[in-house]
């Protein structure tokens, strides 16, 4: 019998969590590669890491499999689907930022299958409003409060440089706005510690990789 994962066994950390997209792309290879099970070592070394450590990160959701016979595929990408992307509704999510990064983001939100529902553009500069981001409507940043008001989006994308992010965080978060993918530079978790930020830094991200190269 295949236990249900589910996250009663008490706060999941931040590293499993991270973990889990990871394990979402390689389960779904798998499942539609016609795998029908695999055991902790195999996918261990497949995401190189230890059966030990895959165990205890499904341990953190109830568990799965049973000794000696490993994991079902097929239930693994439905429940670690589950835990990613819900029931299947998108979160209502907004973008603040036109720019050359905003364009890129906003055209991975709108064709990936993750999760979100991008709901409208906003920027500071007056001739993109009218325009749309892949087929998504710029509004000027002045209309953040009507919008937010009639929409009630709960996630914002900042591609803004630091101190615009820094200035605008505040009314997002009193307008409902619960999370935040952030590419602005500004720490919104230091200054409100109560919403829940992804920081995507591409600069920590490159420098990271020069690290591991130079110091091999």
């Amino acid at each position: 019998m295949v236990k249900r994962m589910n996250n009663s066994q008490g706060k999941v950390s931040l590293p499993v969590i991270k973990r889990l997209p990871k394990y979402y792309r390689y389960i779904a290879q798998l499942h539609k590669s016609g795998v029908a099970t695999i055991s902790s070592s195999e996918l261990a070394r497949m995401m190189g890491t230890t059966a030990s450590q895959v165990r205890q990160d499904f341990n953190c959701f109830g568990g799965f499999g049973q000794q000696g016979i490993g994991y079902n595929v097929e239930v693994l990408e439905k429940e670690i689907g589950h835990l990613l992307f819900g029931h299947g509704e998108k979160l209502p999510t907004i973008l603040l930022g036109a720019g050359r990064l905003g364009t890129a983001v906003s055209r991975f939100l709108t064709t990936d299958t993750n999760g979100y529902n991008l709901l409208a553009v906003f920027d500071i500069r007056q001739e993109l409003v009218g325009h749309d981001l892949d087929g998504v409507p710029i509004h000027h940043i002045d209309e953040l409060d009507e919008f937010c008001k009639a929409n009630h989006p709960t996630v914002a994308v900042l591609c803004l440089p630091r101190e615009s992010a820094k200035e605008v965080s505040g009314q997002l978060v009193e307008l409902g706005i619960k999370g935040f993918w952030n590419f602005s530079h500004y720490d919104l978790s230091v200054a409100y510690p109560n919403v829940t930020v992804e920081n995507a830094h591409l600069g920590d991200s490159l420098m990271s990789l020069g690290y591991r190269l130079r110091n091999k």
